[in-house]
């Protein structure tokens, strides 16, 4: 990565940490994807249950196969038979993994959701929330972060989930009502009640939609 991007990332980090902290929220940076598995891992006690609403930025540091391979009780919902009893066990579960479709750079968080699991888990039920997010997602303010969520993350994991709705088609947000919508939950978190519920990793790196 460009040395010039690698500063303005770190420094821009700092800006969002400070605002999540004004928010409740607990963020951290991380240079590179090895620095935010350690960091992750760090805040993950062992013999935690964890669970997911498929944050492909997780994946990408390698969390979700440490958590795996480690002494964790990781609730993987793509193994279970009955996917509903997998979601509704995420809401007791230690901690929860996820990423952000969006942020602003002051610590709101913008999330969108075809079958609400997810964003009804970084709502209410798990113990703690973990965000992985790359600072690709980072924008400077709601509006930017909305467009962002809509016009880039929903028709990437539109095509990734292979959904016939017209985003998946030109790569725009349509507004559309289709049956394979993934835009029917909107969840803008600004502030959390419960201190040292959400903590979010920041990754000076491209990850993720």
């Amino acid at each position: 990565m460009n040395e010039n991007l690698i500063k303005r990332n770190a420094l821009l980090a700092q800006v969002v940490i400070k605002g999540l902290a004004s928010r409740n929220m607990t963020g951290y940076y991380a240079q590179d994807k090895a620095a935010a598995l350690a960091q992750a891992l760090a805040l993950i006690p062992e013999g935690s249950a964890v669970t997911m609403g498929g944050a492909m930025s997780a994946h990408e540091i390698g969390l979700v196969d440490a958590l795996k391979a480690g002494n964790y009780n990781f609730i993987d919902r793509d193994a279970w038979a009955d996917k509903r009893a997998a979601m509704l066990a995420a809401y007791d579960a230690d901690v929860f993994l996820s990423s952000v479709n969006a942020m602003t750079d002051d610590g709101v968080l913008v999330n969108i959701d075809g079958n609400a699991n997810r964003v009804s888990a970084i709502a209410q039920g798990p113990k703690k929330v973990l965000f992985i997010v790359g600072m690709n997602k980072v924008c400077p303010d709601l509006d930017s972060a909305m467009k962002r969520a809509r016009n880039t993350a929903a028709p990437a994991n539109a095509q990734r989930f292979g959904l016939s709705t017209p985003c998946a088609k030109t790569g725009k947000c349509f507004d559309c009502k289709s049956m394979d919508t993934i835009c029917c939950q909107f969840l803008i978190t600004r502030f959390s009640r419960h201190t040292d519920r959400i903590h979010l990793i920041l990754v000076g790196e491209d990850l993720g939609f």
